[in-house]
């Protein structure tokens, strides 16, 4: 998939990590990576998310005791601002609910070249 080849590439010299959300350590991983900002690919999305991922999806981070947190899950973990998360899904139309849509950024890598000159040159 070219998403994937192409945030492979782009972060590999960061430590990109990759999970899954059905990966039994997913949280565990996503929250070392928050600690030591490196850059997180979750792999395979479906169109519902884990209710665990909306702080993330929202950078809901907070200031305390001079030190920049986020909640995950039932503890709060120092946030690096180095850290970064993508989402890919192997579906071709991913229908979205509206409230995950303004949380993210949705980029669809199935378009051809002609067909982005199309939507480009409009």
């Amino acid at each position: 998939m070219a998403a994937n080849r192409w945030i492979r590439n782009k972060e590999a010299k960061n430590g990109l990590k990759i999970i899954k959300l059905t990966d039994g350590n997913f949280l565990r991983t996503l929250e070392n990576c928050i600690r030591i900002g490196m850059p997180v690919l979750c792999e395979d999305i479906g169109e519902s998310l884990d209710p665990a991922l909306e702080p993330v999806l929202l950078k809901q981070t907070f200031m305390s005791g001079g030190r920049l947190l986020i909640r995950l899950g039932d503890s709060d973990i120092d946030y690096d601002r180095n850290f970064r998360f993508f989402m890919t899904s192997k579906m071709a139309n991913p229908h979205y609910l509206p409230e995950v849509c303004i949380k993210v950024t949705i980029i669809n890598f199935t378009v051809t070249l002609s067909g982005l000159e199309d939507q480009l040159l409009r």
